[in-house]
């Protein structure tokens, strides 16, 4: 019989409370594999779906705020740009802008109090970074709804288009054809009279998206009080950009004589723009800098790298959290392993006849010390491995869930940090088995089998 069948045999004439010291090791593996694997969860969503843009251009206030608003509908929006800044901005010569995307925030669905962004069909022109596995990917649409008789082309080609995310299609029950209203975004929840009609429904993302209402811009502004009252919207004007276009004064004259048209652009508004900057790494690196030194000097705009923001974000907000979570599931891994020692080394008192036979039949002291070491590696090992499982089954109930929060999670994804995990249980192992292993070692085998 080798040492590895004596130590098996050991455990189980003690296999209750060998079970209770494996369980309590798997309970605290399992905790720690759940909280790495959330933290690689969020660390992938935030900061792989930052990396979809290059720039994000804003109205001045927190940088952070921005990129949460923008990229992650967090938080509400600040003061937004007047159209006119984003007309001149894609009209200037020299700023190598490859694509500027203008979205307009402060609505939200009756529905489940969804956000929606309106902007152009260009925002699904850009490929999103999936958060499973970090690749850009081409946004995919249904434009047939489930019963065949509906059919759009998904994007956002008419005023009163929507596409909608998939989990906002999955809650509300809503499918190509179905007509949504939108609700003032401020306290007293209007109902806009208005209507959209769902042209596509976006295929799952794991991104913000999926919690999203995409509409066309022009519709959202011709939703009624959406524009900002002329007067208004010429003093800022004038403000802005220190004169008044000729459309604005027109609108001027017109609204003067009691006449109605289109919305002037004056009256719109965005509350963010997005960037992408052409060229190859080094000219895009240069154009973006002398973009946002020349909007972050001035008093009216800035323009925010996003993934630097969030880099900081997770390594001041996120970054802390971790850690504290870590340090308490490595305590309570360190507590199972107190558990282990204590349940040995009482073990050694009825164990010590026994341990005199063995050295009565030829085992030598090094012989009883590695079986005790087999029993409490195994105690560990068997512990750990149970933990991992446990820890993934979790992850598997709960992934649909949080998929309905649009977040995509692969339960069988690793984490580098659980690789760790198995050699710093081997070590606890030899750790807490050393000293019953001494006592075993220590047994005076003559006085013993005499008592």
């Amino acid at each position: 019989m080798n040492l590895w069948s004596i130590a098996v045999k050991s455990v189980k004439q003690r296999a209750l409370a060998s079970a209770l010291t494996s369980l309590s090791v798997a309970l605290g593996v399992m905790l720690m594999v759940v909280v790495l694997v959330a933290n690689g969860m969020a660390e992938r969503m935030f900061v792989q779906t930052a990396t979809g843009y290059d720039l994000i251009l804003g109205p001045k206030g927190s940088q952070l705020e921005l990129v949460l608003t923008s990229i992650y509908r967090i938080g509400v929006a600040g003061e937004p740009l007047p159209y006119r800044f984003y007309r001149e901005l894609t009209s200037e010569t020299g700023n190598r802008i490859d694509r500027a995307i203008p979205i307009t925030m402060g609505d939200v669905t009756r529905q489940g109090a969804f956000p929606i962004v309106g902007t152009t069909p260009d925002y699904f022109v850009l490929p999103y970074m999936h958060e499973a596995d970090g690749t850009p990917r081409k946004f995919q649409f249904r434009t047939r709804s489930l019963d065949g008789k509906h059919t759009g082309e998904g994007l956002i080609r008419n005023p009163f288009d929507a596409t909608i995310g998939a989990v906002v299609a999955r809650q509300n029950g809503w499918d190509v054809g179905s007509k949504l209203k939108l609700v003032h975004g401020g306290s007293d929840g209007h109902v806009h009279d208005e209507e959209f009609t769902v042209s596509g429904v976006l295929a799952a993302t794991g991104t913000p998206n999926d919690r999203t209402v995409f509409v066309h811009l022009d519709g959202f502004y011709m939703i009624s009080g959406h524009e900002k009252p002329l007067s208004e919207a010429i003093a800022r004007e004038r403000e802005f950009f220190g004169n008044v276009s000729e459309e604005s004064l027109r609108a001027l004259e017109a609204e003067k004589s009691g006449g109605h048209g289109p919305v002037p652009e004056a009256q719109k508004e965005v509350t963010a723009i997005l960037l992408n900057i052409q060229g190859e790494i080094g000219e895009k690196v240069l154009a973006e800098s002398r973009l946002m030194n020349r909007l972050n000097e001035g008093v009216q705009a800035q323009a925010v790298k996003p993934i630097v923001q969030i880099d900081r974000m997770m390594q001041t907000l996120i970054g802390p959290i971790r850690t504290l979570l870590i340090g308490l599931t490595s305590l309570i891994i360190a507590v199972s392993g107190i558990g282990i020692f204590v349940s040995i080394y009482n073990s050694m008192a009825d164990r010590k006849k026994e341990i005199a036979i063995m050295r009565a039949l030829g085992a030598r002291r090094q012989t009883v010390l590695t079986v005790i070491l087999a029993e409490s590696t195994l105690l560990c090992v068997v512990g750990g491995l149970a933990g991992f499982v446990l820890a993934h089954l979790l992850i598997l109930v709960a992934s649909p869930v949080v998929a309905g929060y649009g977040l995509v999670i692969d339960p069988w994804t690793f984490a580098w940090g659980e690789l760790v995990l198995l050699p710093v249980l081997i070590a606890l192992a030899s750790l807490v088995g050393f000293v019953p292993g001494m006592t075993a070692y220590r047994t005076d085998v003559a006085r013993t089998l005499s008592d």
